[in-house]
């Protein structure tokens, strides 16, 4: 029985695991190449952004949710969405762009395609994962590290998993029509407005609720939510609905893989 496409890459990914811990250090040294704050610098970006948050909304402006919502403070709030948010957003549009930017090695070399789109997921997730586990260290304490605290590590891998069959797909959709990248990157700058990290998911209309689950974050986020504004559990409908998402993108991906594999380089 042939195994799987999806699930090959997978196994050519494990066997050339050495090559992409070398390929992840090359693009995480080549986010700072050339600045004087070195390797600080893709760190401090997100992390001002955040800070900002909290300096404008709780300390200067004192902006308040209404009821209803997991916290009252608007910064504190915000961030907990928003730094997530800004991890698959560079996560995705990295990867979305990282066979269109490999395009001339992999006419010279038989490498896996694959290699380029985790090199790019990885190389995002060395950067925000840590800042993600300062925002954690940072809320927990709220709550007294309570029991609910382990679900972080499962939310934040969902949120891998997700981030690494999207960008994937999306790396073969723009090798094959280049107008994928424009589409793409407006759906990210309008996404957040979809999504309760600009206001609570009890805020929008009921009727209208299952529409921010049709952005993917949506599922992270609010079990982050949970977890840090809250100290509780992520709701059921978290684990659902992100189930969902990782058996359809992979569903999907496995047929675009199988379909265009024969026809990838001469796209790119």
């Amino acid at each position: 029985m042939q195994q799987p496409t999806l699930a090959r890459d997978v196994v050519a990914l494990w066997r050339a695991r050495e090559l992409v811990a070398v390929l992840v250090r090359r693009e995480l040294a080549a986010r700072h190449a050339g600045t004087a704050a070195g390797v600080v610098w893709p760190y401090l970006q997100p992390l001002l952004t955040v800070a900002a948050y909290y300096l404008v909304f709780d300390i200067v402006f004192s902006m308040r949710l209404g009821a209803g919502a997991p916290t009252h403070a608007v910064g504190t709030f915000l961030i907990v969405g928003a730094l997530p948010w800004m991890a698959f957003c560079d996560a995705v549009s990295r990867g979305m762009n990282s066979l269109l930017e490999a395009g001339g090695l992999l006419q010279k070399n038989s490498l896996p395609p694959v290699l380029f789109v985790t090199r790019s997921v990885l190389g995002s997730a060395l950067i925000f994962g840590p800042l993600l586990l300062l925002i954690v260290l940072a809320y927990t304490p709220l709550h007294r590290f309570g029991l609910p605290v382990l679900a972080v590590p499962a939310l934040l891998l969902l949120q891998l998993a997700i981030v690494w069959l999207l960008a994937y797909l999306l790396a073969i959709l723009a090798a094959a029509l280049r107008d994928v990248v424009q589409m793409v990157g407006f759906l990210l700058s309008v996404g957040v407005y979809l999504s309760p990290i600009l206001f609570p998911l009890s805020m929008f209309p009921a009727g209208w609720q299952w529409v921010l689950w049709l952005n993917p974050m949506t599922t992270v986020v609010v079990g982050l939510q949970s977890v840090l504004l809250q100290g509780a559990w992520p709701p059921l409908a978290v684990w659902g609905v992100a189930s969902l998402w990782l058996a359809g993108l992979a569903l999907v991906l496995n047929g675009v893989v199988a379909r265009s594999r024969d026809q990838l380089v001469d796209w790119l």
